[in-house]
């Protein structure tokens, strides 16, 4: 875990928080380029390479998270209408990403890749929840609190990706994982009431 101090306040923050942003853009959604159906195979790795620095999602996202990183290292004050446009351009900017998302979403290709879909439910949903539990239980989760960080390790152990899986999908045409997310999502009907009552037990 990692301490920021801001001002008069402190915050704790998992320190694989910080690098989790960078690591999306910097390596997942090059590498879901790379492997995707708009690459040519043909092409040598030099050029693959080379067209995933070319790539405009990556460079601007890239480059927003290094420029707002270098602001805020700076020290330099946030201007006070910042607060204002936050608050106007995050939920506008979400709502235009889940509506492109949902737009571009090909639902009819999850019967292609059903026993995919099955495959990937499967570790998610069981063999996932069962290791970090566990581990989460030996090292004594459950005796602190109440359990109550054990009862959180098997919720997020058991939740299935954010939306944010749904981006390299859209804009490379990768219908598997189009079709893994909307799947498991969709088995969340399932999911929610077990992991109620198996929370419920302790």
């Amino acid at each position: 875990m990692l301490y920021f101090y801001w001002r008069d306040r402190v915050c704790l923050v998992p320190i694989y928080k910080i690098f989790e942003e960078l690591s999306y853009y910097a390596i997942g959604f090059p590498i879901a380029k790379y492997y995707s159906s708009t690459t040519t195979w043909k092409e040598k790795l030099s050029d693959r390479l080379k067209g995933l620095t070319r790539d405009p999602f990556i460079l601007v996202a890239l480059s927003s998270i290094v420029l707002g990183g270098i602001l805020n290292i700076s020290g330099l004050p946030r201007p006070g209408f910042y607060r204002t446009v936050i608050s106007v351009f995050v939920p506008l900017a979400t709502i235009m990403l889940l509506s492109s998302i949902g737009l571009a979403m090909k639902f009819r290709r999850v019967r292609d890749y059903f026993k995919e879909c099955l495959s990937v439910s499967a570790i998610k949903f069981v063999q996932v929840p069962i290791m970090t539990t566990s581990l989460a239980y030996l090292l004594g989760f459950g005796n602190i609190d109440g359990g109550l960080p054990l009862k959180v390790v098997i919720i997020l152990s058991s939740m299935p990706v954010a939306f944010n899986a749904l981006i390299p999908p859209s804009i490379y045409d990768l219908d598997l994982a189009n079709s893994c997310w909307f799947f498991t999502t969709a088995l969340l009907v399932v999911v929610l009431p077990a992991i109620l009552f198996i929370i419920n037990q302790f």
